[in-house]
């Protein structure tokens, strides 16, 4: 009788049957917490358990165990076999260390997935170079050298193309800037909308310049969605030298803080050049609506410099508000209000008529104005601040005023926006009062649309209200 304890290949073989199926079971644990972990991990151990250890048994049994010799072709293939997936087991493992955690920023994030790719397939040639040799004997430096010749003539042959690539693909490591941003090359300027690895495609707004990357990598831009403080917007503005500097700067810096657009981290600034010149630096929130909101500037400047009477561009001309125009205004007025004529005549030096542009805010909630405005052209939009924007109540149109609150010396509780260019008539809060002395009808009336503009903005926040679910107390 054979003593099977006797014999070599007894005690390999009891191993691989022992350990083999343990491995296994730790293996397919540690798995399936890593994948209910959503770990990265969990590739090379899916990798490890499903083919290195069962490859890795076969050869232990193959060349231990039953003692067969390493020069039979079946052991080297059995070989080979494992050599390839512990070089795959590896380069799993590496990448899982590497990239698998990379945090977003890092160099290990931004590094190009075609560098990765590359690198891994060297690694992958040169390990199986290395695996045959040390299986097969085979002799590999003579195909290492007939590959670096054969690369140094291609790469003298597309010097050129493969210079650009290599610059696109520094340029996609580096990332100087992203798909959307705005850059400003040169003559160039416009959007970021396809990066490749041989050129930069960018929207100017009259079609798509094609930037090589070689130029991009070998000159200097501007990425304008990424300064350190935000993008500015640049408005140098002129006036007379009659204006004084402290109402001008007042003026820009309240029209300039009205915009939509302006980036909430900062606020515009103003400043003054000397010789009636004013530069405007208005925050925006990208470049691509920088001329949207420079165009919207200018235009609300245009109606902001008539209000107070100054002079842009050096035009102090006002064909709006005239003394004429002014009593006409009031001639309209009047008989709505059951004033005399006498008495609209004594305070036209008093009022003016003003303009504003589409989109300009001519009363705020919570302040108390200090006179109420007719609208004589135009409509106007009432609403009322909501969570965080504003509801919509209803529009004052052509005879209708805004202010009543100036009469009664309370806060404001509505909105009041010019849907379209509008042309008022501002009757100051003193002469409010002299004629409400005088006739006190009229301050009935402007009681009882004050009190009708408010329960129209109770209503409108109840509704709100109780359409998104929220109890009002």
């Amino acid at each position: 009788m054979i003593d099977l304890w006797s014999e070599p290949w007894f005690g390999w073989a009891l191993g691989v049957v022992i350990a083999l199926p343990v491995l296994l079971v730790v293996l397919t644990e540690i798995y399936g917490v890593l994948q209910r972990r959503e770990s990265p991990a969990a590739k090379p151990v899916r990798l490890l358990r499903n083919f290195v250890v069962p490859v890795a048994a076969i050869f232990a049994l193959l060349t231990f165990a039953s003692q067969q010799s390493f020069d039979l072709t079946w052991v080297r293939v059995v070989g080979t076999v494992l050599g390839f997936l512990l070089i795959l087991l590896v380069l799993s493992a590496f990448n899982v260390a590497i990239f698998g955690n990379a945090r977003e920023g890092s160099w290990r994030e931004r590094l190009p997935s075609i560098f990765v790719t590359l690198a891994r397939l060297a690694l992958i040639l040169v390990g199986l170079a290395i695996l045959f040799s040390w299986v097969w004997g085979a002799d590999v430096g003579g195909l290492f050298a007939a590959l670096g010749v054969t690369s140094i003539v291609i790469g003298l042959a597309l010097q050129n193309a493969v210079g650009s690539i290599i610059s696109g693909l520094l340029l996609l490591f580096e990332q100087p800037f992203k798909l959307g941003d705005y850059l400003d090359v040169g003559d160039v300027r416009g959007r970021v909308v396809e990066v490749n690895w041989r050129s930069v495609h960018i929207d100017t707004g009259n079609g798509i310049q094609i930037m090589p990357n070689s130029s991009l990598a070998g000159g200097s831009f501007t990425n304008l969605s990424q300064p350190v403080d935000g993008y500015v917007a640049t408005v140098p503005v002129t006036f007379t030298t009659d204006d004084a500097p402290h109402v001008v700067l007042t003026m820009l810096s309240e029209t300039a803080s009205a915009l939509p657009h302006l980036d909430s981290r900062s606020r515009p600034s103003v400043s003054y050049e000397g010789k009636a010149s004013y530069t405007v630096s208005l925050p925006v929130t990208s470049p691509a609506v920088e001329g949207e909101t420079v165009s919207l500037f200018l235009a609300w400047l245009w109606y902001a410099a008539r209000r107070h009477d100054l002079g842009l561009d050096g035009d102090t001309t006002d064909p709006v508000n005239t003394r004429e125009n002014v009593i006409e205004a009031l001639g309209f007025v009047g008989p709505g209000l059951n004033l005399p004529q006498e008495d609209l005549d004594a305070v036209a030096d008093s009022c003016r008529i003003e303009q504003y542009g589409a989109g300009e805010i001519l009363q705020k909630a919570g302040i108390v104005p200090d006179c109420v405005r007719v609208v004589l052209t135009g409509v106007l939009e009432l609403s009322v601040p909501y969570e965080a924007g504003r509801l919509r109540i209803g529009v004052v149109e052509r005879g209708e005023f805004i202010g009543q609150a100036a009469l009664t010396r309370q806060k404001t509780t509505t909105v009041v926006v010019a849907s379209r260019p509008v042309t008022v008539l501002r009757v100051p809060s003193p002469v409010v009062d002299d004629m409400v002395h005088k006739h006190p009808s009229l301050a009935r009336r402007i009681g009882e649309t004050l009190d009708n503009r408010r329960s129209l903005a109770a209503a409108a926040l109840a509704a709100a209200q109780a359409s998104s679910g929220t109890i009002a107390l």
